[in-house]
């Protein structure tokens, strides 16, 4: 039998998500879903749990996945070598049909997953609807295959679908005016999404706990940044690696409109709900200049 104090802490934690739930009932949010979280089999399903709880609460998720493992893992089962420049895979042809097949499972299991929990899921991709136009992207002048730089986003079937009330699951491939099919960065789609519909958050699931002062120093992590600082930490070579892309793509989609943007580390069960409904988060949130800060010195 609990005892009450275990009891009463339940209660508390559901007090502490109410002014949350508030703020955010009807509001959309883009959760970019990738990395461990994607393979280990238990932390998809707590991601998968946090989204449909923000569902049933009243907010209007979006999750936009990547499947970036996935993908190497199947051109390695054909036999075929993954190659990457500056960090980007290279997508040849028969590598691009992998990318999309892939992708399409992925996405089918995620709807799968949603439905399991009472919630009507629809996987889409950027073709579907017209939602992300793309043209060839190049790395630093190289051509790496087709590999889409967005140049549109259509969120019409977005809204249609949120409007139904079904939770839209999107794959990252687009076309370009040929209706040639594209691969796209999946920071990128969610980052294009969330400002096309003017997302009141983005949350990145990363496997990274958050935005470090110092990379080799795990007690800098930074709870809040405002945007002026995150442009400062890269000006002065604060940021670099995988990490200055991210930091980028969070700048811009505020810049663009986007309310809140959240670096989380994904392979921490619930990481969602904790940075969503609880006064300190398990990431990174980034804020406007003239917002408030929520962790002060003395709450840390």
């Amino acid at each position: 039998m609990e005892n009450m104090d275990d009891i009463l802490q339940k209660a508390q934690v559901l007090v502490e998500a109410l002014p949350y739930i508030q703020r955010f009932n009807r509001k959309i949010i883009v959760v970019k879903y990738g990395g461990s979280a994607m393979v280990d089999e238990e932390l998809k399903k707590s991601v998968i749990q946090d989204v449909v709880l923000l569902k049933l609460v009243g907010f209007k998720p979006i999750i936009v996945h990547g499947g970036g493992k996935e993908i190497s893992k199947w051109v390695e089962k054909v036999g075929m070598e993954p190659h990457f420049i500056n960090g980007l895979r290279v997508t040849d042809e028969p590598t691009m049909e992998i990318a999309e097949m892939v992708l399409n499972k992925v996405n089918k299991s995620l709807v799968q997953m949603v439905q399991q929990l009472g919630v009507m899921g629809v996987g889409i991709t950027g073709k579907d609807g017209g939602l992300l136009k793309v043209e060839k992207k190049y790395s630093n002048g190289e051509d790496i295959g087709f590999v889409g730089e967005i140049t549109e986003v259509n969120p019409k079937i977005l809204y249609d679908l949120l409007e139904k009330d079904f939770l839209p699951i999107v794959g990252p491939i687009g076309m370009d005016e040929d209706y040639q099919s594209y691969n796209i960065n999946a920071d990128d789609a969610a980052c294009a999404i969330a400002k096309a519909v003017n997302a009141e958050k983005l949350a990145f699931l990363t496997d990274i706990e958050g935005v470090y002062k110092d990379p080799n120093d795990k007690s800098t992590l930074i709870s809040e940044l405002h945007l002026s600082e995150a442009r400062k930490l890269i000006e002065d070579g604060f940021i670099g690696g995988g990490m200055l892309p991210k930091l980028n793509n969070c700048i811009d989609a505020m810049e663009q409109g986007v309310s809140r943007v959240h670096i989380l580390d994904g392979r921490i069960a619930h990481c969602l709900l904790l940075e969503i409904f609880t006064n300190k988060g398990v990431g990174t949130a980034f804020l406007g200049d003239k917002e408030q800060k929520f962790y002060n010195e003395d709450n840390k």
